[in-house]
């Protein structure tokens, strides 16, 4: 097993249209207004730019993203992401009911250093600290949503 890789899946039921969703999601700029783990995003274009991320656990994430597609008719939004981590990140849209389902996937590899070395004894810490991440995401988002 490569401990310093990771899979990530959460998925986030959201009352507003998947139209909405995807509009929020795709401008990342305003994410730091509504996901408070994400501190702060420095666009370098329309399909890219950095973010910086920290969780409960005290250390920041720096990664730079690059948007690899954009499907509104199919509700993807996809990134190549490098960095502390290197990989990709994913958000599917469908409709759910009046709603959506937001599904989130992501495969990465660490590598930042302190992340690495920690990669065993941590491990559990780490899932746990990104789980709790994305739950705090998903009620940002929903109330972003809903003020909208």
């Amino acid at each position: 097993m490569d401990w310093t890789h990771y899979r990530f899946r959460s998925l986030w039921r959201l009352t507003a249209p998947p139209a909405a969703v995807h509009a929020a999601l795709e401008r990342i700029e305003d994410y730091p207004r509504w996901w408070r783990q994400v501190r702060e995003v420095r666009r370098a274009d329309q399909a890219a730019g950095t973010l910086r991320i920290r969780s409960l656990l005290p250390y920041d994430l720096v990664l730079a993203v690059r948007e690899t597609r954009r499907d509104r008719a199919a509700g993807i939004l996809e990134v190549a992401v490098s960095g502390d981590m290197d990989g990709w990140a994913r958000w599917t849209l469908t409709p759910h009911g009046a709603g959506t389902l937001a599904r989130y996937d992501q495969a990465v590899d660490v590598s930042k250093p302190l992340l690495r070395h920690f990669a065993v004894p941590g491990r559990p810490v780490f899932r746990l600290n990104h789980r709790l991440m994305m739950r705090s995401g998903r009620r940002g988002l929903a109330a972003h949503l809903e003020a909208v």
